[in-house]
């Protein structure tokens, strides 16, 4: 009889306990991470040592200690490559891929694991193109798993609390790396090796994360929203330099380029020969925006004097104020597909 009441007590004890974890399970929140590879998803070959594709999205998450305290996860795997690999459209799919997410009721929001490399300009590509405002958070690792100390963990950690947290829910898309917080608009990357690599310069960070809770220091900027085309215009990027003879430029235009971002020195300069090859383009119809190189301040309308007053903006070319040329480039993609090539309609796009 003892024994039936001792069963009986059992019994009761696992039902309340798998109910009740049950119930706390269910009031989580739900966060979904949408694996693409990198850096936190490799391995170091031990033939080649060279870091390698080895890790899925799954095999990330149970790598991460209470992580299932936080929220219910759910793991997509869009694909699995260095981002030294990616392209507009791959971003243009994982766009649509976290609209989609983002949409269902349930979902918080979406953290992003992603390479480095081109981190800081897939998530602004998803800043620009994305409907929904919920928190959004691109994750990656400068040290790859097999390393002594890899930082993967850590920084899918703390992007789940920060995509949970009630201080990120007006911060839109972010870079959240070794506990910082950038603007998908301001953040670059400044460092090859190091895990501090991401910083928003004299802009500032967004936030920080310390012990588990997300410290708010900044408002995000505000927001521009542009349509994923069915097909995205071919725009190229170039870097002037010394000596440099306008050949690049024009080869773009004759190759049939739409657009052209030219990474200027100073605040915008090019020599006499770019100048040219800039004028050039304009007349072929191509749309070319001005950018720096200089990582502080932007450009300004004080460059490319060719004497009587004339200077590029004069003849049709856009200013790209602070925003890096990687970035501007994916900025002119969308602005030239929703207006046709319209380079007055295109122009606000920068100005904003």
């Amino acid at each position: 009889m003892k024994a039936m009441k001792y069963s009986s007590l059992i019994v009761c004890c696992v039902v309340f306990c798998t109910f009740f974890a049950a119930s706390s399970y269910a009031d989580l929140p739900k966060v979904v991470i949408v694996a693409t590879g990198g850096t936190i998803a490799e391995k170091t070959d031990p033939k080649t040592g060279g870091a390698v594709p080895a890790v899925s999205g799954k095999d990330l998450i149970e790598a991460v200690p209470g992580l299932g305290k936080i929220a219910n996860i759910e793991v997509v795997n869009l694909c699995d490559i260095d981002s030294s690999q990616m392209t507009p459209e791959i971003w243009a799919r994982l766009s649509k891929t976290v609209d989609e997410r983002l949409a269902e009721a349930g979902v918080k929001g979406v953290v992003v694991t992603h390479g480095t490399d081109t981190m800081a300009e897939g998530a602004y590509f998803l800043s620009l193109t994305l409907k929904s405002d919920k928190p959004v958070a691109f994750v990656g690792a400068m040290r790859d798993v097999s390393d002594v100390s890899p930082d993967g963990p850590a920084n899918i950690l703390n992007a789940v609390i920060q995509v949970c947290s009630e201080e990120a829910k007006d911060w839109g898309v972010t870079v959240t790396l070794n506990e910082y917080i950038n603007s998908a608009r301001n953040v670059v990357k400044t460092n090859s090796t190091n895990v501090q690599t991401f910083d928003s310069g004299e802009k500032g960070y967004l936030g920080y994360i310390a012990m588990g809770k997300v410290i708010h220091y900044n408002d995000a900027p505000a927001r521009q929203r542009l349509p994923i085309p069915d097909k995205l215009p071919d725009v190229i990027f170039l870097s002037t330099f010394a000596g440099d003879d306008g050949s690049l430029v024009r080869f773009a235009v004759d190759r049939g380029a739409k657009g052209i971002v030219i990474d200027a020195v100073g605040a915008g300069n090019v020599n006499a020969k770019v100048y040219e090859a800039v004028k050039y383009a304009i007349a072929k119809g191509v749309v070319v925006v001005i950018t720096t190189s200089v990582y502080h301040s932007g450009v300004w309308p004080m460059y490319g004097d060719q004497g009587g007053g004339e200077t590029l903006e004069k003849n049709g070319a856009i200013l790209g104020g602070d925003l890096p040329g990687a970035k501007a480039r994916l900025l002119l993609m969308l602005a030239i597909a929703k207006e046709k090539g319209n380079v007055d309609e295109i122009k606000k796009y920068f100005k904003r």
